[in-house]
């Protein structure tokens, strides 16, 4: 009789194990862990809230690892947040900076296995967040607390209730299955006023890659490959075509060393992402169910065999092989591929290319509501598909950018946040906006609103974008991509803020593939440009008659008093201990100190509530 109960006991043990194991409650759900998923888990960790990751692979950090794409790009001299955190660990890793400026492109260029434990060991070091791999969502369903979603975690079904789901999947896999509206493809200018864009909207995205590290085994190896089915030496005859896109000269430069050499990374490794004959390639998967996708992935995977099989036999880098301590696959290609673009939500505020080249000029003020800058040119890859249409993008130029925090929230889905590359941009933007420390910082804002909204009890699109911004500052995040203030001057904060009021603007630069935008901290301000800037916020200084000379605090007291008869005006000169005429960080810093016109609430079309 014992032995009958024991074994109905297994029997239902063994029941409940193969149909689900207990309900889980978080208050945040990440689903992914990539580039964005792995920044949104810290911040939302460091803010106090309770926090799950379910990701597929085994690997954080998506395109920066699993995918191979491990050499930076942009944002070299805005070490933003978890972006500078990051490299901070890398550069400790390797031994500096020039440690990892290995390449010719890229500042930061790292081994992919390393960029993996380092964010796990960034992960482990917070107290709020848990990481389940080998785990894919597969039903999400609303609920009035929020959200209920069922995970597949090898094998076994567990119901995960969260307050906050947040999307970092590598396609935005979960905007249709919530009902949110989004976009695959190029728009159309009729629909985002840009130029550039064509006249009809289509459904064409850019070339996926599928990444290989190769590696240097000696002088004497022979790593070369077996032949390829299909591979054709016609396919890759202009790779070692290395002329500067952005460059108006269209002479073809054939340098195949300098070729391998762009993504070299430390310790004899070299990334294998080349766009021009090389192994980008044209697939459109972003609405195929998981078994086509990786049917057709398989394609992509055989075109990076052919490049290789090509560098090794007729280019003579045979002994280049495919790295064998990197990614623990059968075929040693990462995890996945590198998705350039995906699905792009309909958010409450979206980047368009007007609010990017000129942000001043415009009728809504998004560039106050910025919580994510970037620096890296609008960059397409568009080789592969003949039918694309004939757009020069990196001829479009733009300044250094912020995005606006709304384009992070769904318009009419609550609870719900977007990151990675789903965000609420234009397709042209997009291509900006791809980059890895966007994508980064794109993380950490979703980690903050997801938190705020937790700890507030309210949906995303219902919290104050000053309380979000002033919680990204206090994470060394910026607000505006100021490139001559930095997180270590005594008066970037200052400076953010009071850029983020619009108060003190920045001036915009195209250059080269690191644009820029300039607050000129040590230039003088003239008493009209001040007095223009503070109109916006202070309509009692309508009628202030304003010189065009360089300000001196005697006039700028004035105003404060002006503004806050409380505020005394000999007070302020007495507590002033600077030159006679102020600088702009110094303007700066005195306006948020006596005024504080970043208190003022916004909504997240950034205009004045």
């Amino acid at each position: 009789m014992k032995i009958y109960l024991v074994f109905i006991s297994l029997f239902f043990t063994c029941l409940i194990h193969a149909e689900g194991a207990s309900p889980v409650r978080v208050d945040v759900l990440i689903v992914g862990g990539g580039a964005s998923g792995t920044t949104a888990a810290i911040q939302a960790s460091r803010l106090g809230v309770k926090t799950l990751v379910i990701e597929e692979t085994q690997w954080l950090g998506g395109m920066l690892t699993a995918a191979g794409v491990s050499a930076i790009d942009g944002n070299h001299q805005m070490p933003a947040g978890l972006w500078g955190e990051f490299r901070s660990h890398l550069y400790k890793y390797y031994g500096g900076p020039a440690a990892v400026e290995t390449g010719w492109v890229s500042n930061t260029l790292f081994e992919p296995s390393v960029g993996n434990k380092i964010l796990k060991s960034m992960i482990a070091a917070e107290k709020n967040v848990e990481v389940w791999y080998s785990a894919q969502w597969k039903k999400i369903t609303k609920t009035a607390q929020g959200w209920e979603v069922e995970v597949d975690k090898k094998g076994k079904k567990i119901q995960v209730s969260a307050r906050v789901v947040i999307d970092a999947t590598e396609l935005g896999d979960l905007l249709p299955a919530v009902g949110a509206s989004y976009k695959i493809g190029m728009d159309s200018r009729q629909d985002t006023k840009e130029e550039y864009a064509p006249e009809k909207a289509n459904d064409i995205i850019q070339d996926l890659t599928y990444v290989a590290v190769l590696k240097d085994y000696g002088p004497g190896a022979d790593k070369t490959i077996r032949k390829p089915k299909g591979y054709d030496p016609k396919v890759f005859e202009h790779a070692c075509d290395v002329a500067d896109p952005a460059s108006h000269d269209n002479t073809p430069k054939i340098d195949c060393s300098q070729m391998i050499t762009y993504g070299k990374l430390p310790n004899g490794k070299y990334m294998i992402n080349w766009p021009k004959d090389g192994n980008d390639i044209y697939l459109n998967i972003i609405e195929k169910s998981p078994e086509e996708r990786k049917k057709a992935l398989q394609e992509a995977k055989d075109h990076t065999l052919r490049f290789i099989y090509h560098l090794q036999t007729v280019l003579g880098f045979k002994h280049l092989g495919l790295a064998d301590d990197e990614f623990d696959t059968a075929d040693k290609l990462p995890f996945i591929p590198y998705h350039r673009e995906s699905r792009r939500v309909a958010g409450i505020a979206a980047l368009t290319l007007p609010y990017v080249q000129k942000p001043y000029e415009q009728e809504i003020p998004l560039y106050r509501t910025g919580g994510i800058v970037g620096d890296y040119t609008i960059d397409h890859h568009h080789l592969k598909n003949p039918e694309a249409p004939k757009i020069d993008f990196v001829k479009i130029k733009v300044p250094s950018y912020n995005v606006p925090l709304g384009a992070l929230i769904p318009a009419g889905v609550d609870n719900f946040i977007v990151a990675e590359k789903s965000i609420s941009v234009s397709n042209i933007v997009a291509g900006a906006t791809r980059l890895q420390p966007v994508v980064l910082g794109i993380g950490q804002a979703a980690g903050a609103l997801a938190a705020l909204a937790v700890k507030e009890d309210r949906s995303p699109q219902n919290l104050e974008v000053r309380t979000v911004q002033q919680t990204l500052l206090d994470h060394d995040a910026y607000l505006l991509p100021f490139i001559d203030v930095k997180p270590q001057d005594s008066y970037f904060e200052a400076v953010q803020r009071i850029g983020a009021t619009g108060i003190l603007k920045g001036k915009g630069i195209a250059y080269k593939w690191a644009n820029q935008t300039w607050f000129y901290p040590e230039h003088r301000i003239s008493e009209y440009d001040l007095t223009e800037g503070l109109r916006t916020y202070y309509p009692q200084l309508r009628d202030v008659q304003a010189s065009g000379k360089d300000l001196e605090i005697d006039f700028l007291a004035t105003l404060i008093q002006r503004v806050d008869p409380k505020k005394e005006k000999e007070e302020i000169i007495k507590a002033y201990k600077g030159n006679r005429y102020l600088t702009r960080a110094e303007v700066a810093v005195l306006i948020d100190q006596y005024l504080n016109p970043f208190v003022q609430n916004i909504d997240f079309q950034g205009r004045l509530k």
